[in-house]
């Protein structure tokens, strides 16, 4: 009785070390968290059933109450029966899959073992068919609250599994005598086994969710903080000292040899190993990073060859690079380094995942706060530049002059006056306007300026009627013509002209502004758009303020551009339709 113990108990030590390498292997771990999916539950059949099939064939063949053989066999004489781990894998599978896997494994086990052959080989088809249903029924209660059997319920549940099995070999026997004898000599190596193998199965399990678990733990909290820690910079936008700020911060969290942070083009911040040549304001270098803008997918690099780097003195073996999203569309990248590439796991893997998913958000909604501003900015000094009380008292003493001279004039200038009112307010409601309602805000202003300077310019529409009820920005045309009213002409009496034109070009709304005016002067060209211009005649930041609206808004796709020269100045915008 000893003796089968002992080769009972390696047979379970190779079941045991099996299990441990399976809840090593990632897919059999999401396996465990998935187990009440069908899919799921036919994987652990093939699985278990596979594991219950070689339990039959690496038995030990008992004749007479003595062992025989404790070989790989496929067949036994009449005469011969076996002690195996059969049931053990058959609770198991249950305790683990419930009653579908459980009975599933049990009929494949007692099929097999019934084509090996022995005294009352059907016993075991009814035998591992009980095992599996009794088994799967105790795992179908812990699946509905989603826990596993305790280790001590599997040491119970093992040893009655096995119990149920010693009853069938009396109950369905030929000869009950000599049934009797066989049970009193295996049930005790077999019962203790049986229970000590599902508890140990179990235990491995258990023990590797829970640390599963309590490293989740412990990468979460490490998220959430360094989320917190970074999200005053990356809800600054990607600029090089955000970026910077940020990559100092993740390095030091997530203990990687180096930080970089880009834009499309160029590096933003490059904090570690490697900086001496990964530079700032420099354009991008290595071919990974590249890759990843181009495809929008996770690249890994396990040597210097696979990240691109093309500097000699690159220290750099190991790379996760991942892409920064906004609004659908890649901005930029995270990429974090390693000079051990060994130390690129599945881990970090997973965690820079996360991070750059939250990197992405934190951009974003560092854009729609930074939009707000930027549309109440824009509000609040169109309302100053061109509403201010200057602009107002001249506005009102051009219209008490026409009240003696011609009244309906004037009554006509006061009312435009209110329109001209009501639509800044209106405007700075809501990111977009139609079409239609920006040019009634354009021809409002237009009425008051013309009326204090008569036959000064000659405004030319030619907007495309199909798109009348398009959405763009507030104030855009409202800026660029007054910014041609104000800085084209200087100080010329006539034949100033402006030019508006709004049509369709293919996927998008070109909206066009030209005068006929000096052009821009030489010194203040590369500025226009970009930071504030200092002007005698405004605030010198509605160009920069409406460029930044435009970019924020549409994610580079749209942005302000012209051209000029001493005969005029064009500026136009093309607006993405989608955006309708």
């Amino acid at each position: 009785m000893f003796s089968l113990f002992i080769l009972l108990l390696e047979r379970v030590g190779l079941i045991i070390i099996v299990a441990y390498i399976l809840m090593n292997v990632p897919y059999f771990k999401k396996m465990m968290s998935e187990r009440t999916r069908l899919s799921t539950q036919i994987q652990l059949l093939i699985g278990f059933g596979l594991f219950a099939a070689v339990s039959n064939f690496t038995g030990v063949e008992i004749r007479n109450n003595e062992i025989i053989s404790s070989q790989i066999f496929s067949t036994i004489s009449d005469d011969a029966v076996i002690a195996n781990t059969r049931v053990l894998t058959i609770s198991v599978a249950g305790l683990i899959g419930g009653p579908i896997v459980g009975i599933g494994v049990g009929i494949i086990s007692g099929i097999t073992r019934y084509l090996i052959g022995g005294v009352d080989a059907y016993t075991y088809v009814i035998s591992s068919s009980l095992i599996g249903l009794a088994s799967g029924y105790f795992g179908y209660r812990a699946m509905k609250v989603n826990r596993y059997p305790s280790i001590v319920t599997g040491i119970i549940l093992g040893a009655i599994m096995e119990v149920i099995q010693m009853i069938c070999i009396i109950v369905f026997a030929t000869y009950t005598d000599n049934a009797i004898h066989l049970v009193k000599f295996i049930a005790p190596p077999m019962i203790l086994i049986n229970s000590l193998g599902v508890a140990i199965f179990l235990s491995i399990i258990i023990s590797t969710i829970q640390q599963e678990q309590r490293m989740r733990a412990v990468q979460t909290h490490d998220v959430l903080n360094l989320a917190n820690q970074t999200l005053p910079y990356f809800r600054a936008g990607l600029n090089e000292e955000s970026a910077k700020q940020a990559a100092q911060v993740i390095k030091d969290l997530m203990k990687v040899s180096a930080v970089s942070i880009t834009n499309k083009t160029d590096i933003l911040a490059h904090v570690g190993a490697g900086s001496d040549h990964h530079v700032p304001r420099k354009k991008i270098i290595t071919d990974l990073s590249k890759q990843v803008i181009h495809s929008g997918e996770i690249k890994e690099a396990h040597s210097k060859r696979e990240i691109g780097c093309t500097h000699p003195g690159c220290p750099l073996e190991g790379a996760i690079v991942i892409p920064l999203y906004v609004n659908n569309e890649v901005t930029g990248t995270l990429k974090l380094y390693f000079t051990d590439g060994s130390k690129l796991t599945y881990v970090e893997r997973r965690l820079a995942e996360g991070l750059a998913n939250i990197f992405s958000s934190q951009i974003e909604l560092g854009m729609i706060e930074t939009q707000s501003k930027l549309l109440k900015d824009a509000e609040i000094k169109s309302l100053q530049a061109q509403v201010n009380p200057h602009f107002f008292f001249n506005a009102m003493n051009t219209i008490s002059a026409l009240i003696r001279v011609d009244s309906e004039k004037a009554r006509e200038l006061l009312l435009n006056l209110s329109n001209f009112f009501r639509s800044n307010l209106q405007g700075a409601k809501s990111t977009t306007i139609s079409i239609k309602k920006e040019i009634q805000q354009v021809e409002a202003y237009l009425s008051l300026e013309q009326a204090r300077f008569p036959d000064r310019f000659n405004i030319h529409f030619d907007i495309d009627k199909t798109l009348e009820d398009a959405e763009v920005p507030p104030f855009i045309i409202q800026i660029l013509v007054e910014n041609a009213i104000k800085h084209a002409f200087h100080n010329r009496k006539s034949g100033n002209d402006v030019f508006v034109n709004v049509k369709k070009v293919e996927r998008a709304i070109e909206i066009s502004v030209e005068d006929n005016g000096f052009g821009i002067p030489e010194e203040k060209r590369e500025h226009i758009g970009r930071i504030e211009v200092v002007s005698s005649s405004g605030t010198g930041s509605a160009l920069e303020n409406l460029n930044k609206r435009l970019i924020g808004l549409y994610n580079n796709r749209s942005r302000l551009q012209f051209t000029t020269s001493d005969t005029g100045t064009r500026f136009f915008i093309s607006i993405p339709l989608e955006k309708e």
